[in-house]
């Protein structure tokens, strides 16, 4: 006689990556949070589910960042954290929250330079895999928008 044990195999409820894909109110959702040049051209881009606030990422994104370079983001990359990241090897031209407290440098005129990465974000919705997201698997999106910014980068060549 062989002693036996149940084949069921629970998964845990959140075990593992996600990969890029979040629930929110919508529904499954990602966001595609990108790194550009003064050209307007990409230089790094990460993937991220819906519901992670914009700020977690900022670490992977500036890891690149050298002396004089400015970071021009939105409101949802405004802490404390990321001023403090970018106060030596470069400068935080954030926008500061309506709840901030603090008062930082703050340049109307440079952030409207940051034009450049909304109009990467507009060209690469022009790529109807990517505006609609066909890929189920978020490695294989993440490669596409990739390859989508590859041709934006030559383009801009």
């Amino acid at each position: 006689m062989c002693p036996r044990s149940p084949a069921r195999g629970h998964r845990k409820k959140g075990d593992g990556d996600d990969g890029g894909m979040g629930r929110s109110r919508g529904g499954l959702t990602s966001k595609i949070h990108a790194l550009v040049d003064a050209e307007g051209r990409p230089v790094n881009l990460r993937l991220t589910g819906g519901q992670i606030a914009d700020c977690a990422e900022a670490d992977a994104l500036t890891n690149e960042f050298g002396e004089g370079d400015i970071l021009l983001a939105d409101k949802g990359y405004d802490t404390n954290a990321i001023r403090a990241r970018c106060l030596v090897p470069a400068w935080a031209n954030i926008p500061p929250k309506s709840n901030r407290k603090d008062s930082f440098v703050f340049s109307r005129w440079v952030c409207r330079q940051r034009s450049l990465v909304e109009r990467f974000f507009n060209r690469i919705k022009q790529f109807r895999d990517i505006a609609t997201r066909y890929d189920k698997r978020p490695e294989n999106y993440l490669a596409a928008v990739k390859l989508v910014a590859t041709r934006i980068w030559c383009q801009s060549l």
